[in-house]
């Protein structure tokens, strides 16, 4: 069954990761998806990575869906808008957005105060992460709200509850963070009039294309690496995410989500989905209950 046939979707940042795996949940339930990024066969985004936003496109197409692969540059809004044109002259409609942006070339420089900080790496870092979900809504946004229904998700990392209690180690990574966090409150009230919804959705510790690499590991192997890192056990790969989102834009009373945030884990508990090995893994839960907590590694009833 594909729930999603005839919808249409845009994934902002769909080069790797996350939205990589979303992108592909999409299409194997039947949306026609969108894809950008920075990085295409011809050129690589600051990034410097060989995954493309062809590569995904075929990836939607061979999942059984349509993908559309578009090089974009959210910072841009020249760009973006003449993005959302084409999607109007080919679809004629935006039923699903996803703000997945990041693109950050570099780690933030953890532990570091914000006068300690490099500035011109940390704004870069606030540009990347939150002005192109701006940029990005504020020229999706009519083209979606003209069909009643809509999804805006707005991919974060970490739950409001638990970025409300925790320093996210970097002064800008938190800053960051908590401004998508914002986006998507700011979101779901301009949104509730015109019957669409807009979620905060975070994964949990995600096995991107860049984790696995640091770790020395593949998809396939990834357990290898819990011998130097005992909680990445509760790690948990893309396509989880993306079938959290796939869930959400199936869900006939998915209004019942506006202002909300939620995570994999607590969606595949209530969906039913599972991730690729068939597991549930939940790791907010986990992390504030056993990794916070100072417990030894144990994803027994985590996953």
């Amino acid at each position: 069954m594909q729930p999603l046939a005839g919808k249409v979707a845009l994934v902002a940042g769909a080069t790797r990761a996350a939205g990589r795996g979303i992108a592909v949940e999409l299409g194997a339930a039947g949306a026609t998806v969108y894809v950008t990024g920075r990085s295409t066969r011809d050129r690589r985004s600051e990034m410097n990575r060989p995954e493309t936003i062809e590569e995904t496109a075929e990836l939607v197409d061979k999942a059984g869906g349509r993908g559309i692969a578009v090089p974009v540059d959210h910072l841009d809004p020249s760009q973006v808008k003449a993005l959302v044109e084409r999607i109007d002259r080919e679809q004629g409609a935006l039923h699903i957005l996803v703000n997945d942006i990041w693109g950050q070339h570099s780690e933030p420089e953890w532990d570091k105060t914000v006068w300690e900080s490099d500035l011109e790496g940390g704004l870069r870092l606030l540009q990347l992460g939150v002005h192109t979900h701006v940029i990005t809504s504020h020229f999706a946004l009519p083209l979606l709200i003209k069909s009643p229904g809509g999804l805006v998700v707005e991919m974060t990392d970490g739950t409001n509850e638990f970025n409300a209690e925790n320093y996210r180690v970097s002064f800008f990574y938190d800053v960051a963070k908590g401004a998508v966090s914002r986006v998507a409150f700011a979101l779901a009230h301009e949104l509730d009039k015109y019957d669409a919804t807009a979620v905060l959705l975070t994964p949990g510790w995600l096995r991107s294309e860049a984790m696995l690499d640091g770790f020395g590991v593949r998809e396939e192997n990834w357990r290898d690496a819990t011998e130097r890192i005992p909680h990445f056990a509760i790690s948990e790969s893309p396509s989880y995410v993306g079938r959290a989102v796939a869930a959400l834009a199936a869900d006939p009373d998915v209004r019942r989500w506006n202002g909300k945030s939620t995570s994999s884990g607590e969606l595949a508990r209530l969906y039913g989905f599972t991730d690729l090995d068939g597991s549930r893994p939940d790791a907010w839960r986990y992390i504030v209950e056993v990794e916070h907590a100072g417990k030894p590694a144990d994803t027994t009833g985590y996953r």
